[in-house]
């Protein structure tokens, strides 16, 4: 859209629905699952885990990562294999 271009009440709702749906994501602290690679932040989110914890997991070599100008990114798909790989069947009594 240029700036002689006027927008119309359906272009108005379509960026309303795209704000709230951003909004919440932000205000739920959801992680997009769809998305490949994701920030600590993302991951710290997704695990329910400390900066000091996540930290640790990479020292340790448990979780992957990727370092990129300062800043460190994980592939969602590696996060799935690793909670995957390491989830407990329960069984009962």
């Amino acid at each position: 859209m240029n700036v002689n271009e006027i927008a119309t009440k359906g272009d108005l709702e379509v960026l309303k629905a795209e704000l709230l749906q951003a909004i919440n994501k932000i205000s739920t602290g959801t992680v997009d699952m769809n998305k490949k690679w994701v920030k600590s932040k993302e991951v710290m989110k997704f695990l329910g885990i400390s900066a000091t914890s996540l930290q640790t997991l990479r020292i340790n070599g448990t979780i992957p990562y990727t370092k990129l100008s300062g800043l460190h990114y994980y592939d969602m798909e590696d996060l799935q294999k690793i909670m995957d790989k390491n989830k407990k069947n329960v069984t009962s009594k």
